[in-house]
């Protein structure tokens, strides 16, 4: 996936609202920003992060990141959102057990870059407090990264691994499942379990998915 920041709501400060007009977005200074970010929130914490520091990081103007970013939230989710984007794909290994071990195993490495575990923790508990940044978390990192599971199980459809269901609400309705039960245990695992997600744990992990998936009715 190449990564774009999604767009905010019209009139919301930081984002290309609809009819926005002037300089087109520079995507070199979205990088330098975003890896800024990430940057800090190493050395930094959540706590101790400003844009400013982002800014001077990146060697960009603070006008830069307000005319981008509303604040430190939105920011921090779209640089999480780039490195899934960069790091997170599904490449076809030939089976669905392996299409899932191989998306697990990427998965709990992207979440054991420091990075990206500080962000997530920090970005899901402030959201309790914020619909707006809950919406953002989805938009920009869930909703994309599902993408996933559709190729992975329209892979295993065309396999005869998987059968197909009978409408597009059944279909629908089965991949966010399917994603929340590969998110959900492999984020528990690694963040909050501390435990590790290796080769052993992810076939155990793809064995009893695979197993349930193949054996529901349609």
């Amino acid at each position: 996936m190449t990564y774009a920041p999604p767009p905010g709501p019209p009139g919301r400060p930081g984002q290309r609202g609809q009819g926005r007009t002037g300089r087109p977005r520079s995507a070199e200074a979205d990088r330098a920003i975003l890896g800024a970010t990430r940057e800090a929130l190493v050395e930094l914490g959540w706590g101790k992060l400003t844009l400013s520091d982002v800014a001077a990081r990146a060697g960009v103007a603070k006008t830069t990141l307000y005319r981008r970013w509303a604040g430190k939230s939105e920011l921090v989710v779209d640089a999480v959102a780039a490195l899934f984007d960069e790091h997170l794909d599904l490449p076809d290994l030939g089976s669905l057990q392996a299409d899932i071990q191989g998306v697990v195993l990427r998965f709990a490495a992207l979440l054991e870059r420091p990075e990206t575990k500080t962000a997530l923790m920090a970005v899901v508990a402030e959201s309790t407090r914020d619909d707006a940044l809950r919406a953002r978390i989805r938009s920009a990192i869930v909703d994309r990264q599902k993408q996933l599971v559709l190729i992975g199980r329209e892979r295993a459809q065309e396999r005869g691994e998987l059968p197909y269901e009978e409408s597009p609400a059944a279909a629908a309705r089965h991949a966010d499942l399917i994603f929340d039960v590969i998110a959900g245990a492999v984020v528990h695992r690694a963040l909050v379990s501390a435990e590790p997600v290796d080769e052993a744990w992810t076939r155990s992990f793809a064995d009893l998915l695979v197993g349930g998936l193949a054996g529901r009715p349609v």
